[in-house]
C-alpha cells in the first residue's frame, strides 16, 4: 500500500455484494495522464482497464480490472491510464 491508496485484488464477492458496488455509478476514460485530488475518502472498483497512480512524493501503484482501489481524503496524485479504463466508484 501507498501512502492514501489500498488495493485489494481478487476481492471477496461477499465483500462486494455487502458494499453494493454493481449499484454504484461508472466512469470511464481513454488512454491520458490528469492529476487528481481526492476531496472525499473514494472506493472504486476497476471493471476494466490499467492504471499506474502516483501520489505526490510517493510510490507509483498500478492496478487494473478486477482491483477494489480505496483512496484516502486529500490525496494529491496522478493518473496514469495505460488502457483505456471503466470502474464503479462511490466517494464518502
Amino acid at each position: 500500500m501507498a501512502a492514501g491508496i489500498t488495493v485489494t485484488s481478487n476481492p471477496d464477492p461477499a465483500e462486494l455484494q455487502s458494499l453494493g458496488v454493481t449499484s454504484w455509478p461508472t466512469w470511464g476514460c481513454g488512454v491520458s495522464t490528469f492529476p487528481w485530488t481526492y476531496d472525499e475518502h473514494e472506493t472504486c472498483l476497476l471493471l476494466e482497464g490499467d492504471v499506474t497512480v502516483t501520489p505526490e512524493g510517493g510510490k507509483p501503484v498500478r492496478f487494473g480490472a478486477g482491483d477494489l482501489v480505496v483512496f484516502e481524503q486529500g490525496l494529491s496524485c496522478t493518473w496514469d491510464v495505460h488502457a483505456p479504463m471503466r470502474k464503479h466508484y462511490r466517494f464518502g
